[in-house]
C-alpha cells in the first residue's frame, strides 16, 4: 500500500469520526493575522507531527489554538486544504514555503510534490533560491537538478537571486558552490553585470600584514582590549598558517571574541578566505558583532574587501541592520558606494530591508 493510499484511508476514517467529535473536534491554526479552523482528527491523520501534538495534549493544542511560525496566511490555507484533500496545489509562487512547512509537519507526499514543482520551474532568476531550498530541506532530486542547471547557466551567479542567497544563507551557498565546482572569473566579476568598476580586492594577494589606507585608523575602542591568553596564543602559533586563517573565520562567524583576539596575536591572516564567501570581517559583519569587527579592523582587516560576488562587509551589516558594526566599518573607511555584482550598494540593501537607521547612516555626508 502506498503512503498516499494509507493516509487517504486513515483520513476517511477520521472524517467519519468527526460526526461525534463535539466542540473539542476543532482547533484554530494561526499564522500572523490569518486564522483557520480545522478538525483535529483530519490534521492528525495527515501529519504525524499534529498527531503527536494532539495525543500528548501539548499546551497550544489544549488551548484550542496552534501557532504556525514562519508561514504566511495563504500557505497555511494551502496546508489545511491539503490535509483535507491530499491534493498538492500547483502554485509555483508558494512551492518554496509549502515545501518547508510540509517537511516541518511530516507531510512527505506534499514535500515530494513541491520538490517536483521546484524542479519543473527552474530558471536563471530562481535557480539560486531553489538550490538553497533544496539543500536546507534535504531534497536530493531538487539539489541535483538545481546544481546541474547552474552548471549549464553560470549567469545564475550574477543574478540578484544569487546575491540575496549569499547574504541570507551563506553556508548553503557555499555547499551549492562546491557542488557546482566554482564559477569562471567572468561569471562573478564585479563588472559582469555592469555592477561598478571598483577593483575586486579578491584578485590581490593577502599577506595579512599590509595595512590598507582605509584600515589604518581603526576605531579607538579597539585599541583598549584585554591582552589575549598567552597559552591560547602559543597553541594557535603551533598551527599552520592555513589552519589559523580557517580558525579565525570560524571564530568570527561564532562571535568568539577571545579566540579572535588570540588568533590575531598568533599571526592569523585577516585576509584569509572562507571559500568563496569572504573574510572573517564579512562573517563578523553578518553576525553584527561590533567587538569582533573592531578587533579585525584594528589588525588591518580591509573594510572594502570583496567576496566573490563583489559584496563588502558593509553590504552584510546593511542587509542585516547591524548599525554598530556598520558604524565601525564606516569609521575605518568602508566605501558606502561600492556595488556588488548585482549592482546594489549597501544603501540599496538597507532600503530594501527597511533598515531605517542604516539608511540614515549611509545617506549622511
Amino acid at each position: 500500500m502506498s503512503a498516499v493510499t494509507e493516509v487517504r484511508n486513515t483520513t476517511t476514517e477520521a472524517l467519519a469520526a468527526l460526526l461525534d467529535g463535539g466542540d473539542g473536534a476543532l482547533v484554530t491554526l494561526v499564522a500572523g493575522e490569518t486564522r483557520v479552523a480545522a478538525h483535529r482528527a483530519v490534521l492528525a491523520a495527515a501529519s504525524p507531527v499534529f498527531a503527536a501534538m494532539f495525543a500528548h495534549d501539548m499546551l497550544e493544542a489544549s488551548c484550542g489554538q496552534v501557532s504556525i511560525d514562519d508561514v504566511e496566511g495563504p500557505v497555511l490555507r494551502l496546508l489545511v486544504a491539503y490535509a483535507y484533500t491530499l491534493q498538492a496545489p500547483q502554485l509555483p509562487d508558494t512551492a518554496h514555503q509549502l515545501l518547508a512547512v510540509a517537511e516541518k509537519y511530516g507531510l512527505s507526499a506534499l514535500k515530494a510534490a513541491c520538490e517536483r514543482q521546484l524542479i519543473s520551474q527552474l530558471a536563471v532568476e530562481t535557480a539560486a533560491a531553489t538550490a538553497v531550498t533544496a539543500v536546507r530541506h534535504s531534497c536530493p532530486d531538487a539539489t541535483r537538478a538545481a546544481v546541474a542547471f547552474i552548471k549549464d547557466h553560470l549567469q545564475v551567479m550574477a543574478t540578484r537571486g544569487w546575491a540575496d542567497a549569499v547574504l541570507e544563507y551563506p553556508q548553503e551557498v557555499i555547499e551549492v558552490s562546491s557542488m557546482v565546482g566554482g564559477p569562471p572569473a567572468e561569471a562573478c566579476s564585479p563588472t559582469a553585470t555592469g555592477g561598478g568598476s571598483t577593483p575586486n580586492s579578491d584578485s590581490q594577494p593577502h599577506s595579512g600584514h599590509s595595512r590598507s589606507p582605509a584600515a589604518a585608523a581603526p576605531p579607538t575602542s579597539a585599541r583598549h582590549t584585554p591582552p589575549p591568553d598567552d597559552a591560547a596564543v602559543s597553541r594557535f602559533r603551533s598551527l599552520s598558517e592555513e589552519e589559523r586563517g580557517r580558525r579565525l573565520i570560524e571564530a568570527a562567524e561564532e562571535g568568539a571574541v577571545e579566540e579572535v583576539r588570540a588568533l590575531l596575536a598568533a599571526g592569523a591572516d585577516v585576509g584569509a578566505r572562507g571559500g568563496v564567501w569572504g573574510t572573517a570581517l564579512h562573517w563578523a559583519a553578518r553576525r553584527g558583532d561590533a567587538a569582533v569587527v573592531r578587533l579585525l579592523l584594528s589588525a588591518a582587516s580591509d573594510p572594502n574587501s570583496r567576496n566573490q560576488w563583489g559584496q563588502t562587509p558593509l553590504h552584510f551589516a546593511a542587509y542585516y541592520g547591524h548599525a554598530e558594526a556598520a558604524a565601525a566599518l564606516l569609521q575605518a573607511g568602508a566605501d558606502r558606494g561600492v556595488r556588488g555584482t548585482d549592482g546594489r550598494t549597501p544603501l540599496d540593501l538597507a532600503r530594501q530591508r527597511n533598515r531605517q537607521r542604516l539608511v540614515e547612516m549611509l545617506t549622511q555626508h
